[in-house]
C-alpha cells in the first residue's frame, strides 16, 4: 500500500464523512438548539469537496507534472498534463483493484504507470509493444513483429534536461502502426541491443528521447496492474529553470 496523496485523500474523506454521519445519526429526531460543534461543522463543509476531488482524481482525470526530458520532444520539462484514469479500466483508489474493463493500451499511446521497480513513483512513456508483440531494438533502429519502424528526418533539436543543460540531438518522425509522433536520438552515441517478446498482461514502453530515457530496455515490462492512465493533453507549462510559463504548450500532446 502506498501512503501517497491518494491515500491521505481517502482517509480525510472517510473521516469527515464518518464524523458528519454519526453526528446526524445522534441528533436525528431531536431538537438541537446549540450550534454544531466546530469539528462537525468543518467535517460537513469539507466532506462534499473532498468527495468530489476524490472521485475526479481516482476515476476520471488526474494531473501530473513532467520532471525530466525522457519524453522530449512530445512532453517538455515543466509540462502539467491531464491523464485519463478510466482509459485502461476503472480502478479503486489505494488498492488499484480493477472494477471493470474500459480499454487497453495501444501501440503509440503515451501512458502513465507505476514504475515496476518502485510502484510509489509514476512514470510516463510511450507504448511500443502490446501483448504478443516481438520488439527488437538495435541502437537507433526499432523493429516490431519483423517490420522496421519507418522514420522521417526532421532536423536538429536542442534538448534541455532537468539541469537546464542543452544537448544537440536529431529529431525524427516515427510511424508506429497508425500513429505518428516525433522522437529524438543523439547522433554518434551508442544504444542498447536486444529483443523482447511481450507476454500477456504486460506492455513494453520506451521514452521518445531514446538515448536519454530510463525505460523498458533497461528494466523490462510494465504489468497491467501498474497502469494508471492515458495522457490527454498539456494544461499548463511552467519550468522555473527553463522557459518559465509557455502558453503555446497548452493543449498539446501526441
Amino acid at each position: 500500500m502506498d501512503f501517497d496523496l491518494e491515500f491521505w485523500l481517502v482517509i480525510a474523506t472517510a473521516v469527515c464523512g464518518v464524523i458528519w454521519f454519526f453526528y446526524w445519526l445522534f441528533t436525528r429526531g431531536r431538537e438541537v438548539k446549540k450550534e454544531e460543534p466546530i469539528l462537525v461543522e468543518y467535517a460537513r463543509s469539507f466532506f462534499p469537496v473532498l468527495l468530489i476531488v476524490l472521485v475526479l482524481r481516482s476515476f476520471i482525470a488526474e494531473p501530473f507534472r513532467i520532471p525530466s526530458g525522457s519524453m522530449l520532444p512530445t512532453l517538455e520539462i515543466g509540462d502539467f498534463i491531464l491523464v485519463n484514469k478510466a482509459a485502461y479500466g476503472v480502478r479503486l483508489p489505494i488498492t488499484h483493484q480493477k472494477l471493470f474493463e474500459v480499454g487497453k493500451p495501444e501501440s503509440g499511446d503515451v501512458m502513465v504507470f507505476r514504475y515496476p521497480q518502485n510502484p510509489e513513483i509514476d512514470y510516463i512513456k510511450r507504448v511500443i509493444g502490446v501483448p504478443g508483440d516481438v520488439v527488437k531494438f538495435d541502437n537507433k533502429e526499432l523493429t516490431v513483429n519483423g517490420q522496421p519502424i519507418k522514420r522521417e528526418a526532421l532536423g536538429e533539436y536542442e534538448a534541455r534536461d532537468q539541469r537546464n543543460v542543452i544537448r544537440k540531438t536529431f529529431r525524427l518522425r516515427e510511424m508506429l502502426g497508425d500513429k505518428s509522433y516525433d522522437m529524438l536520438v543523439v547522433p554518434g552515441s551508442g544504444g542498447r541491443v536486444g529483443e523482447v517478446v511481450v507476454p500477456e498482461g504486460h506492455y513494453f514502453v520506451m521514452g521518445d528521447n531514446r538515448d536519454m530515457s530510463n525505460d523498458g530496455r533497461m528494466w523490462g515490462m510494465v504489468p497491467e496492474e501498474n497502469l494508471v492512465g492515458k495522457a490527454l493533453l498539456v494544461w499548463l507549462h511552467f519550468n522555473w529553470n527553463g522557459d518559465g510559463i509557455n502558453f503555446s504548450r497548452i493543449g498539446t500532446i501526441e
